[in-house]
């Protein structure tokens, strides 16, 4: 994603990664690999649980995007990461 965070700002989307790391820890990974998006902390996995994002062993995360709509519902689910212009596709801008 931090690739094509051009295409994401031009679309109007503001993006940013959530997973369970400390907020020090993504400063500090954050830093390293430039990301042009923020991190959000879950540390205790609760954001994951909500979205279904958790492994089976419900410690794990499992890499999941998601496309919220302006009016607040989930307009794109998929695990994995997908071209960014399947993204913004399903958000209709």
């Amino acid at each position: 994603m931090r690739d094509e965070m051009n295409r994401f700002n031009e679309a109007g989307v503001q993006a940013f990664g959530v997973n369970p790391a400390s907020v020090g820890a993504h400063a500090s990974y954050a830093a390293k690999m430039q990301f042009g998006f923020p991190l959000l902390s879950d540390a205790d996995r609760g954001i994951a649980a909500a979205y279904g994002a958790l492994k089976e062993d419900g410690r794990g995360v499992q890499r999941t995007v998601y496309a919220i709509s302006r009016n607040g519902l989930v307009a794109y689910a998929v695990r994995g990461a997908p071209p960014p212009a399947e993204v913004i596709a399903a958000l209709d801008l």
